[in-house]
Order: structure tokens, then sequence, then C-alpha cells
């Protein structure tokens, strides 16, 4: 299980990361405009998660 999670926080991080850059600018955009932005809000919310994750999960690969 470690070593899934070390490669994914490997390989997917950059995605992750361009995926989080996109979405926030988006949703500065909306909010300029008043426009919804729920969606763009989710996907946020599920990348800044999963980099939070993968950080934590490399960093504890440490210990071990």
């Amino acid at each position: 299980m470690m070593i899934a999670s070390l490669y994914f926080g490997w390989f997917f991080m950059p995605i992750l990361c361009i995926m989080f850059c996109l979405n926030l600018v988006s949703i500065l955009k909306k909010v300029k405009n008043d426009e919804k932005t729920a969606k763009n809000t989710v996907w946020l919310t599920i990348s800044f998660t999963l980099i939070m994750w993968s950080i934590a999960i490399i960093a504890s690969a440490d210990i071990y």
C-alpha cells in the first residue's frame, strides 16, 4: 500500500497541482463575473485533498 501511495504521489502530483491552479483561476474569474462556482469548488477541494494526502503519505514513508 505504501509503495502504491508513493508512486501515486510522485507521478500524479504535477497533474493535481495543475488541476488545482486551473480551478482556482476559473473560480476567481467566475466570482468576478457573478457566475456559479460549485463545480469548480468541488474539483478544487478534491485536488487539494489529494495533494495534501500525497504529501502526508510521502512524509510518513520516511518513518518506515
